[in-house]
């Protein structure tokens, strides 16, 4: 167990869309690596623990997910980020984005400039270019372009137990997506019980892991499946807001529209010819929350056709954190309830 002398980690808390974002401001300890990837293995076998403190109860919960800010290896970058949550650590996080693009001008890591002040955040997927709208002096929404985006797989078959074959999208928004029409289980992203959804994702999660390998041309550590987006279905452009579930990690539930799911939804729907550069469509979430969404530009990733793609939303801020752990605590080093 941590010294309670020894261990004080202070932290930002904020939300995007109702998903929080704890950003990591002091007392965590330098995570070494000569790359991002390299610092996400170490921090994963060597300070697993202070993840689970500080994402499960009792300072977190089951859907708590954090920020790490950590060295950058790239040039030009203002901000160097893992991400964190009830599983391990993810490759890619739009919410968390946002709310960082906001964070790094609030906190004058990146000057000020109106209209609009550029952040360029280092991702273990790649950089990730944000753009924060400046109003009378104070940051806003936060637009970001992501790495390149594709679709890896349209209609794969896949056979989910208790139900039977299904096809599903492979889609690629710096992590990668089962995407799936929530009326394949005969449910409703806007009206059904979150539980049924969550349990039909998690099928989907569990049986296309089995099924269908993945690759990525940059690195295979971004080669996993992250989550199951199960959507309304309406994936052609129009005015109206499409809504979706995320589920990722072990059975999270994203309270935001997603900005990495937003990314690989759009992949996927200007791979089927559905949506064209420049048509921005918005995206909806459980909580109600949206995001904008729309592919900026064709580019390749490694053997597969990509876009870039441009999400938009507004994080706010809802406190700050002092945590410690005192020595005699049998349960200060986290635990979880379902």
């Amino acid at each position: 167990m941590a010294d309670s002398e020894s261990l004080v980690i202070e932290t930002t808390e904020m939300h995007t869309g109702g998903e929080p974002v704890r950003i990591v401001t002091s007392g965590y300890p330098p995570i070494p690596g000569a790359t991002i990837l390299a610092k996400r293995r170490h921090a994963r076998e060597h300070l697993d623990h202070l993840r689970r403190m500080l994402m499960f109860e009792p300072r977190g919960h089951y859907d708590m997910y954090g920020v790490i800010p950590v060295e950058p290896n790239l040039p030009k970058v203002d901000l160097a980020v893992l991400f964190m949550h009830n599983e391990g650590y993810s490759t890619m996080c739009g919410h968390a984005v946002i709310a960082l693009g906001r964070w790094a001008v609030d906190t004058g890591r990146v000057p000020l400039r109106e209209p609009e002040t550029r952040v360029n955040i280092q991702c273990p997927c790649g950089l990730v270019r944000a753009r924060v709208a400046i109003e009378n002096g104070r940051a806003g929404a936060v637009r970001f372009e992501s790495v390149p985006a594709f679709a890896f797989a349209l209609d794969a078959p896949v056979e989910v137990p208790g139900h039977g074959r299904i096809m599903v999208d492979i889609g690629y928004g710096g992590a990668f997506y089962a995407l799936v029409p929530a009326s394949v289980f005969g449910l409703d992203v806007r009206r059904s019980a979150v539980r049924d959804l969550v349990d039909a994702a998690v099928r989907v999660t569990e049986a296309a892991k089995a099924q269908i390998p993945l690759s990525h041309p940059d690195d295979p550590d971004l080669a996993f499946l992250y989550g199951t987006i199960l959507t309304d279905g309406s994936d052609t452009y129009g005015s109206e807001p499409t809504a979706n579930i995320c589920v990722f990690a072990e059975r999270e539930v994203d309270r935001s529209p997603t900005g990495s799911g937003v990314t690989a939804r759009i992949a996927v729907q200007h791979a089927r010819g559905l949506i064209e550069l420049g048509q921005e469509r918005l995206f909806e979430s459980v909580t109600g929350a949206r995001f904008t969404g729309r592919a900026v530009a064709r580019t390749t990733a490694g053997p597969f056709d990509a876009v870039t793609v441009e999400v938009g939303g507004q994080a706010y801020y809802t406190g700050s954190c002092r945590f410690t752990v005192e020595p005699d605590d049998s349960l200060g080093s986290g635990f979880l309830l379902r």
